[in-house]
């Protein structure tokens, strides 16, 4: 019975050491599930870290610039039967009327034309006949076909070669001509027709963006000397200056028509995009 009391009195200090033991192996345990718990935490912030870095990156990516042309130098044209004066006209085809026909066009900023026909009757003795044309073509930049002045000059130089290849064309002879635009070629050749042995004259110059093209022959008709070839020639370089002339002051509001042959424009605009200019036909060498 003293054993068994005992036992007894012993069994509550028992219980109490084993929860004491049974606390104590339980601190370990929550130590690690914390510890664990801040490592998840930790890794999750650098992967978010990261990612962010990531997208911070992408998103600030340069971006390729579009692309972009020089802009044309001019933006207009002058009236193509205005880009000479009138005492110009009376030299060159003194009966024609000073007003010019003018060509058709669907959009004058972009192309123009103008021809005056002369006749002057000497009776008996025949007569001499007269023809100018004077047309103006102006090319925009674009930024799948380029700058408008080199657009121009690929133009200007198809201009010569169709003068150089004129249908019927003898004795052909080619000069370059200054002080007149940026550039200037003046074709000369002879051309027989049933009404008379015509002398064409055939200019082209490009200023800027811009290129003139003057077609002018003479004939003596109905017996009637041939005109001196070189006399038309000095006065179509005469009207080339004065168109060319025309067209800078078109876009500029200064100039002299008449005057010598302005420089090109100094200052251009800031690069832009423009929509393209409709390909051009191909001007009328002579005409009777």
């Amino acid at each position: 019975m003293q054993r068994a009391a005992q036992s007894d009195q012993r069994d509550p200090r028992t219980k109490r050491a084993y929860r004491v033991l049974l606390g104590a192996a339980a601190v370990p345990l929550m130590l690690v599930a914390t510890a664990c718990s801040s490592d998840s935490g930790s890794g999750s912030s650098s992967d978010d870290n990261a990612a962010g870095a990531g997208q911070t990156t992408e998103s600030s990516a340069p971006v390729s610039p579009s692309p972009t042309v020089q802009a044309a130098a001019y933006k207009s044209l002058p009236d193509a039967c205005d880009t000479l004066s009138k005492g110009t006209l009376g030299d060159l085809v003194p009966k024609a009327s000073k007003s010019g026909k003018q060509g058709k066009s669907d959009d004058v900023a972009t192309r123009g034309s103008c021809s005056w026909s002369s006749l002057d009757n000497n009776g008996v003795k025949g007569s001499q006949f007269r023809w100018l044309n004077v047309s103006l073509l102006r090319f925009d930049s674009d930024v799948t076909r380029g700058e408008g002045d080199k657009l121009a000059q690929e133009y200007y130089d198809k201009q010569v070669q169709d003068a150089q290849s004129a249908d019927g064309a003898k004795n052909v002879k080619t000069e370059p001509v200054t002080g007149t635009g940026d550039q200037a070629t003046l074709v000369r050749y002879d051309l027989k027709k049933k009404e008379g042995s015509f002398k064409q004259q055939t200019l082209v110059t490009r200023v800027e963006n811009v290129v003139v093209t003057l077609d002018y022959n003479g004939a003596g008709l109905a017996g009637e000397k041939t005109p001196s070839a070189d006399t038309l020639a000095k006065l179509v370089k005469s009207a080339a200056k004065e168109a060319v002339a025309s067209v800078t002051k078109a876009n500029t509001g200064g100039g002299d028509t008449g005057a010598s042959s302005p420089s090109p424009s100094a200052s251009k605009s800031a690069s832009k995009s423009a929509s393209p200019s409709a390909s051009p036909s191909k001007s009328t060498a002579t005409k009777s």
